[in-house]
């Protein structure tokens, strides 16, 4: 049971709360040991909430689950977990995890707040409204990045990364919908009913447009930004982010990857080794060039 809950959970989709340590990098604060302490508190606060969130998104889709060709493992479905214990499990976190988050920071518990709310709001309304339900989970990584910003009091942080991982979470999902509509075909709107009103035209145009705004949003960053070098070395990083979006669009595309945007991150090795190489290059920029 205590195996079921915890891949309820999905610890492999925490990597998705490293967004948190943005604001700790891209404000020069990350060598400072009180701001990094409190980051990662708040990176496994976000853990929490999110594991909470997938708690209840399994409770509320367990009967379509059952028929999903991959998701029919998951250990509600497959009665490894009992909803009653996932139910607890879930409140329990929740009010553990939230008033944790006022006493680290005010502003970062109505940011946890929030996004429980709107999560919750996805798994039982909004993941069925076309193009919403993919807004809506970008938003979640807006939020995670938003929740950063209170930790480490920053001052520099600039709009345009919140713009640029907002693009990238679109990105993300609308490639997630393009995996789910190819794996299911005709059966994709009995397992989400927003599939009913995409195709893969629809959705190839948008991920087209959405690639080519993150890597614009990314490139007027790296030169615009009031807080990076004045002699734009920030730019030297861009070739990293053209081959990490490059590389996940083949990914997707040719290799029919694209479902677990999580699994892809930590399996596929050149895309590690890009998304490596852009950090170490951010780092070098901000800490030492600059």
């Amino acid at each position: 049971m205590l195996t079921g809950l915890i891949k309820t959970m999905r610890p492999k989709q925490w990597v998705k709360n490293v967004f948190v340590f943005a604001p700790l990098i891209f404000d020069e604060k990350l060598f400072q040991v009180h701001y990094l302490v409190r980051t990662i508190a708040g990176f496994i606060l976000l853990c929490a909430t999110s594991g909470a969130v997938y708690i209840i998104n399994d409770l509320a889709d367990v009967e379509r689950d059952r028929n999903h060709p991959e998701k029919r493992r998951r250990p509600l479905a497959a009665g490894q977990l009992g909803t009653r214990t996932a139910t607890i499990a879930a409140v329990l976190i929740i009010v553990i995890a939230l008033p944790l988050g006022l006493l680290l920071d005010p502003v970062l518990g109505a940011i946890l707040a929030a996004y429980l709310v709107v999560q919750i709001a996805y798994s039982f309304w909004l993941k069925d409204a076309v193009i919403i339900d993919v807004m809506v989970v970008a938003s979640g990584f807006l939020l995670r990045v938003a929740a950063g910003v209170p930790l480490v009091e920053a001052e520099r942080f600039s709009p345009w990364l919140y713009i640029c991982m907002t693009l990238l979470a679109l990105l993300i999902g609308f490639g997630k919908r393009r995996h789910e509509l190819v794996l299911l075909e005709d059966d994709a709107g009995g397992h989400r009913h927003s599939l009913r009103h995409y195709n893969l035209s629809l959705l190839d145009h948008v991920i087209t447009i959405v690639t080519a705004s993150t890597l614009v949003a990314y490139a007027f960053y790296t030169f615009s930004a009031p807080n990076l070098p004045a002699n734009h070395t920030m730019m030297l990083t861009i070739p990293f982010v053209l081959y990490g979006i490059f590389r996940y669009l083949y990914l997707i595309h040719v290799r029919g990857m694209g479902g677990a945007p999580e699994e892809i991150v930590l399996t596929d090795r050149p895309l590690q080794a890009a998304i490596l190489l852009w950090g170490l290059s951010v780092v070098l920029v901000m800490y030492v060039v600059g």
